[in-house]
């Protein structure tokens, strides 16, 4: 039969042992009363000016685009994402995971299955309507829309915080930024070089002014020629012939350089075709806001380069 331990026959109520005992458990106990009483949510802003706020850090996280998968990973919490969209691939262990959907067609029961305590969205390739959704069910969406490399840093960080991973998401975030640094120092200031970015060519898609693109090409001292353009804008050969690009750049849908892109040698008066600066950078390293977009500046930046120097 259980006794109240200050009636123990083996802790007398003069006992040392049985007095230290009972502080001890009186110390654990208002310990615990008090841990949970200044325990404090977890709160960051999204890309919608929306505030996101957990009551403790999420541990069943879904990402609705690939990027957003990679920042989560990069954050340090890729072991609570238990679901993922289409084309999720890196690193190579999210593509075990649940698909819940395609970026711009989300599988609402497959998402509300997995009991999320974490959506992350992507603000211009989801489906508004859908995000909503997900939001008027009581599910905490954090919508997400990184137009800058150096954005990318910052998500990375406020994905750590929502997840309890800070101390990982505050050096992948710190080396990130130290990375860009250093190119932003060695090619920012040079000389322009004017750039053609071709995302796809039926139809002729290129990058506006406020796309990730954009800032990559600026930070490699260039100058996008459709910067004056909405995102993702459909172009005409003839708007490319009439700005008259220095560097062509395509990326495609693969890893491998997309055949279309040698369409351009049709008109060499084109100063990038007259020059052989037609370039490619594989679609994952630019056209994803990940680390892995280092890679893709640092490619971008040389090609850009090598354009410049030419006699």
């Amino acid at each position: 039969m259980w006794q109240p331990l200050s009636h123990h026959p083996d802790l007398p109520d003069n006992s040392p042992l049985g007095t230290g005992v009972l502080a001890a458990m009186g110390w654990l106990l208002s310990m615990l009363f008090t841990s949970s009483s200044i325990a404090q949510p977890i709160s960051v802003i999204d890309d919608d000016r929306r505030t996101v706020t957990l009551t403790q850090p999420a541990q069943r996280i879904i990402s609705l685009a690939p990027s957003l998968t990679e920042l989560l990973y990069a954050a340090g919490a890729g072991a609570q994402v238990v679901g993922v969209s289409e084309y999720s691939d890196f690193p190579p262990e999210a593509a075990r995971l649940p698909v819940i959907g395609r970026y711009d067609l989300l599988n609402m029961e497959a998402i509300v299955a997995l009991a999320p305590d974490l959506i992350v969205a992507w603000r211009s390739g989801n489906p508004r309507s859908a995000v909503q959704s997900l939001i008027e069910l009581g599910l905490n969406v954090y919508v997400a829309e990184p137009t800058t490399i150096a954005s990318i840093a910052d998500h990375i960080e406020r994905f750590a915080t929502l997840a309890g991973t800070l101390p990982s998401g505050m050096a992948a975030a710190r080396d990130f930024r130290e990375q860009l640094t250093r190119l932003s120092d060695t090619y920012q200031s040079r000389t322009s070089v004017s750039v053609f970015y071709q995302v796809w060519n039926e139809p002729l898609i290129s990058v506006g002014g406020n796309e990730l693109i954009n800032d990559i090409i600026r930070l490699c001292g260039g100058s996008n020629i459709f910067d004056d353009l909405g995102l993702a804008p459909k172009v005409s050969e003839e708007a490319v012939l009439l700005r008259n690009p220095q560097v062509i750049i395509a990326s495609g849908m693969d890893a491998a350089r997309p055949a279309w892109l040698d369409d351009w040698l049709r008109w060499p008066q084109l100063r990038a075709v007259a020059n052989d600066d037609l370039y490619f950078v594989p679609p994952d390293l630019v056209q994803r806001h990940s680390l892995r977009v280092l890679s893709g500046t640092q490619q971008t930046c040389e090609h850009i380069e090598a354009a410049r120097i030419r006699p």
